[in-house]
């Protein structure tokens, strides 16, 4: 049995504008708002607070009745979801040591086990930052950019994240692209991160660095200035996020299925 989370924060962006699915936190899914439902995985993972950093009054009225949510107004011109919760733990005055979860705003079906266990992947490491990986088994799969590969040490700690197939199994690959090979570890990013909230304001102060910014994975900066980051594999699956109005409908057929 794994050991029990120590308390932890949960803090959602939530932003009301988006180029793909406009109004994206309040998109209903089986009637209900995409953040609410959010916030209620947050919850139920047994989160000590639960805050949603919203830039936009119309979130915040979508929010409002739901027992044990707080509200953070933060400005509209943040670049990331990171500045966003760094600005949510000033206003809130979390200490340097507080763990805060980063759970994504469109991430309405996150188990509360994964949630635990990337809380746990930081307590039981000397990291500032610690997120979540799933196994590929699907060489489609590894071959598409849109999702995120990463390698990690024999200690369990970030060595790099790509959009690229990571790693190349190159004997393996020369011979056929169509399959991969058995005993080499391919892992899929899931976009989950746990920080200690002190980290929070002196990553957002942290210039954005080459690679960052040519693979288009924040997360790359706190690689490249020296930081280090725990990886867990995650307990349970996480179904994907929501980004398009097919996502939507795809979300809706799995609640039907899964209700």
């Amino acid at each position: 049995m794994p050991n029990a989370a120590p308390p932890f924060i949960v803090a959602i962006p939530a932003r009301y504008g988006s180029t793909r699915l406009p109004a994206k936190p309040l998109r209903e899914i089986g009637g209900i708002p995409l953040v609410v439902r959010v916030a209620q995985r947050a919850l139920q993972a047994g989160a000590s607070q639960v805050v949603v950093a919203v830039d936009d009054p119309r979130i915040a009225d979508a929010l409002a009745g739901q027992d044990g949510v707080q509200i953070c107004m933060t400005r509209g011109d943040h670049a990331s979801g990171s500045d966003r919760l760094a600005e949510c733990a000033a206003h809130c005055g979390w200490t340097d040591d507080v763990i805060v979860v980063n759970l994504q705003g469109d991430e309405p079906f996150a188990p509360a086990a994964g949630i635990r266990a990337v809380v746990r992947a930081l307590a039981d490491d000397d990291v500032p930052v610690a997120t979540l990986a799933t196994p590929i088994l699907d060489a489609a799969e590894l071959f598409d950019p849109n999702v995120v590969k990463l390698v990690r040490s024999v200690h369990g700690r970030a060595l790099y994240f790509s959009r690229a197939p990571l790693p190349w199994a190159r004997d393996a690959f020369a011979a056929d692209r169509h399959a991969l090979p058995a005993g080499t570890p391919f892992l899929r990013h899931i976009g989950i991160y746990a920080y200690r909230a002190g980290f929070l304001a002196r990553y957002t102060a942290l210039s954005r660095t080459p690679l960052e910014q040519a693979e288009s994975l924040e997360q790359l900066r706190v690689l490249e200035h020296g930081h280090a980051i725990a990886v867990q594999l995650t307990p349970e699956p996480f179904p994907p996020g929501i980004d398009t109005p097919a996502d939507l409908e795809r979300a809706e057929q799995w609640l039907r299925t899964h209700a």
